[in-house]
């Protein structure tokens, strides 16, 4: 996704002092010179369609984003077409980080549903790593969230048996979930298809189609046309031998 572009769709549906987000139990309160701060380092927000590629590996963007609304996922290619799901962002999530300190985007993001994103110019973060230390500290406590998640994702893709993966990947993406105020009062329903699983835990699409069906028959999960709906979210924890997250209220930018 150009610059040009999010500069073109960014509007301001919700300003910061009204965001949706903040009053939820998981994010920690704002500051009142850090609200403002944020407040004028968003530059409006961006809606992206579903299977829109929102960065681009290899890209330079002059922006990052915050997920207001909606889900994607990051991910890596091979030259020749294979790819690996490495996370999956929801509400109140950064994207965007790694190409704002590091010059370039090393891995790609593609919007798993209709999203909504708040835009930031990536040149203001020397000013709030200047002026901001307790934002400076959120931003480095997302990026060591972030760290903590690969290393679990990379323990259950090493050790765990595919119907273990399974069960950890998609307990791990409700824990998230519920963390973000996506669970509702309704069952959670993940916008994934049976290939982003595969392509999450290294699996055939043959072998997950397989491995999906054996927690269906545990009635752990059922599998609608929209995407996985969760029915027993302790069991799939159990089946994982995965504690869940364990978070504190956490940082939003």
């Amino acid at each position: 996704m150009s610059s040009q572009s999010a500069r073109s769709a960014a509007t301001r549906q919700y300003p910061c002092e009204k965001c949706p987000l903040r009053p939820l139990p998981a994010f920690r309160e704002f500051e009142k010179q850090e609200l403002s701060f944020v407040s004028n380092f968003k530059k409006g927000e961006l809606a992206v369609d579903k299977g829109a590629t929102v960065l681009v590996e290899g890209s330079h963007s002059a922006h990052l984003y915050t997920v207001l609304s909606g889900w994607a996922f990051r991910y890596k290619l091979l030259p020749d077409g294979r790819r690996q799901i490495l996370n999956y962002s929801m509400p109140g999530d950064l994207i965007g980080l790694q190409g704002s300190l590091m010059g370039e985007m090393q891995h790609s993001v593609e919007a798993l549903s209709p999203m909504l994103l708040c835009v930031f110019e990536r040149e203001q973060l020397q000013e709030l790593y200047r002026n901001h230390p307790g934002l400076a500290y959120d931003i480095t406590w997302l990026a060591s969230r972030e760290e903590r998640m690969l290393d679990e994702n990379l323990l259950s893709i090493g050790r765990r048996t595919a119907l273990e993966r399974a069960a950890y990947l998609i307990a791990f993406i409700v824990s998230r979930a519920r963390g973000a105020g996506l669970n509702g009062k309704t069952p959670l329903q993940i916008p994934i298809t049976q290939q982003h699983i595969a392509d999450t835990l290294g699996l055939s699409l043959v072998h997950t189609n397989k491995t999906i069906r054996k927690l269906m028959d545990r009635n752990l999960l059922v599998w609608r046309d929209g995407g996985c709906e969760v029915v027993n979210y302790d069991g799939l924890k159990a089946l994982a031998r995965w504690e869940g997250m364990g978070e504190d209220r956490r940082p939003l930018i």
